[in-house]
């Protein structure tokens, strides 16, 4: 029997370039964007508050983990800019994990720590956790932007070479 499909809602700027780095993502069955983490009911395009732009995934545990999908949230963004990425500035494109469960906090903030360590960015991480709220799906036009729009604007790219040092499990971490 087929383990149950699992949620990770994060925030790394712009939502477009976000889907569509993630959704190719072995184990990804699904993705969609909206807005989370803000005052806002019912949050649109135009009317979004304080909330970030999102992205939900729907992960296979048994073809892929929240650990992995962080290490790759981290490669694609720059998590060390404040409310900014890209040409992308303001609280809509902060860097944000929305964790489901108290596990997805514990992996979120050793996956920080890890980041922190490692020196791959230029400043210390400034990402959120947070526990996950309301979703609110954007609207059509903004799902699956870039698979319509192939040329179309984004600031998130893989970093080539750009892998997260394991540590040793005498820290209390599984060596990879």
């Amino acid at each position: 029997m087929a383990a149950q499909t699992q949620r990770a809602v994060l925030a790394g700027g712009c939502f477009w370039g976000m889907q569509d780095l993630i959704r190719r993502l072995p184990g990804v069955t699904a993705t969609r964007v909206g807005y989370t983490g803000g005052d806002v009911p019912n949050a649109t395009y135009r009317n979004h508050g304080t909330h970030a732009e999102a992205i939900e995934i729907l992960f296979d545990p048994e073809k892929t983990d929240f650990r992995a999908l962080l290490e790759f949230f981290f490669q694609i963004h720059d998590p060390s800019t404040k409310n900014r990425q890209g040409n992308d500035i303001g609280l809509s494109y902060r860097s944000a994990i929305y964790y489901v469960d108290d596990e997805q906090k514990r992996i979120a903030e050793d996956t920080i720590a890890d980041v922190d360590a490692s020196g791959l960015w230029p400043g210390k991480v400034v990402t959120e956790v947070e526990p996950v709220g309301p979703f609110w799906e954007a609207e059509p036009e903004h799902q699956d932007y870039l698979e319509r729009y192939p040329d179309g604007y984004t600031c998130h790219f893989p970093r080539p070479g750009w892998r997260l040092p394991a540590r040793a499990e005498d820290q209390g971490r599984v060596e990879r």
